[in-house]
């Protein structure tokens, strides 16, 4: 073969293979930090590899609350880099029949949890390019095999870890799965009828305002300008909890204090607040698969 071709070949399976080797491994749950739970999953990551570079996304995710897993995965993965493990650990249904598995995103991210729902947002946003079912006789903590609660340690942290450093490939994981995963319903983002709809996906939960799924793209429709009025309604599976108008505005100090405004957040999406208020404390307003809003230029 010639030798520039060989040189060629191997640097990019070289490539290939440092996606799974950057070893960076990233922890969220709904454990709090009040406990061992997550130190016990970081000290058995650092168990299969100190050279392991460990952060945290979030242990405050409501208890059970699986949409918000799905969301936060949704809301953090795509800024990390290609070869970046996740290891997401909100599981009602631990010791159960949900499979645990690895996703692959199109991006090059690896997201170790059960497949309970967690992987809903993230495999729509970035894609599936492989998912693989974890072979607990190959990927499982040794001594740990009577344990059916603590997937997270045993499991999850132990099966991520390998991979981040490049003991396994993504291959060793376990078998191939169908390049689907359980989906939360919920109220995609669409513009119907001269209306925008769409859910509340989430809380800015230290100050209380309402991320939509709606899209600053999907918004334009309304043919809206910065001062201009919407109307919008908030539903709570089905049954109506708010209704009211508020400016859409550039920024938070365009209207009076604890008076409501529409602004775009970060991620580019329609959201609502109170200036210096909380919109979901003052109106009993949350946030997840079964909260919609609809809108429209008032």
């Amino acid at each position: 073969m010639n030798k520039k071709l060989l040189i060629i070949l191997l640097l990019l399976v070289t490539a290939l293979y440092t996606h799974a080797q950057n070893k960076i491994v990233v922890f969220q749950s709904d454990f709090g930090l009040k406990d061992g739970a997550v130190s016990a999953m970081k000290g058995v990551a650092m168990g299969v590899s100190p050279d392991l570079k460990l952060f945290d996304l979030t242990h405050e995710i409501p208890a059970y609350n699986i949409w918000e897993a799905s969301y936060r995965l949704y809301q953090t993965v795509a800024y990390w880099p290609a070869g970046t493990v996740f290891v997401s650990v909100v599981d009602p249904g631990v010791g159960t029949a949900r499979k645990s598995v690895v996703l692959k995103t199109n991006t090059g991210q690896f997201i170790v949890t059960p497949d309970n729902g967690t992987l809903t947002l993230v495999a729509e946003a970035l894609g599936i390019a492989e998912i693989r079912e974890i072979d607990e006789a190959v990927n499982r903590r040794q001594g740990s095999e009577g344990s059916y609660t603590f997937h997270g340690r045993d499991v999850y942290s132990y099966t991520a870890a390998r991979l981040a450093a490049g003991v396994i490939t993504f291959e060793q994981v376990g078998p191939v799965l169908p390049k689907q995963v359980v989906k939360i319903p919920y109220q995609k983002a669409v513009f119907e009828a001269g209306k925008l709809k769409g859910t509340i996906d989430v809380l800015d939960v230290q100050y209380g305002n309402l991320w939509t799924n709606i899209s600053n793209n999907l918004l334009k429709k309304l043919n809206l300008k910065f001062g201009d009025y919407l109307h919008f309604i908030i539903f709570k599976n089905d049954k109506k909890v708010y209704e009211g108008d508020t400016p859409y505005t550039e920024t938070f100090g365009e209207v009076p204090l604890g008076k409501p405004l529409a602004y775009l957040n970060s991620l580019m999406q329609l959201s609502f607040a109170l200036n210096q208020g909380s919109f979901a404390d003052v109106y009993k307003i949350s946030s997840g698969s079964e909260w919609s809003v609809v809108v429209n230029k008032r």
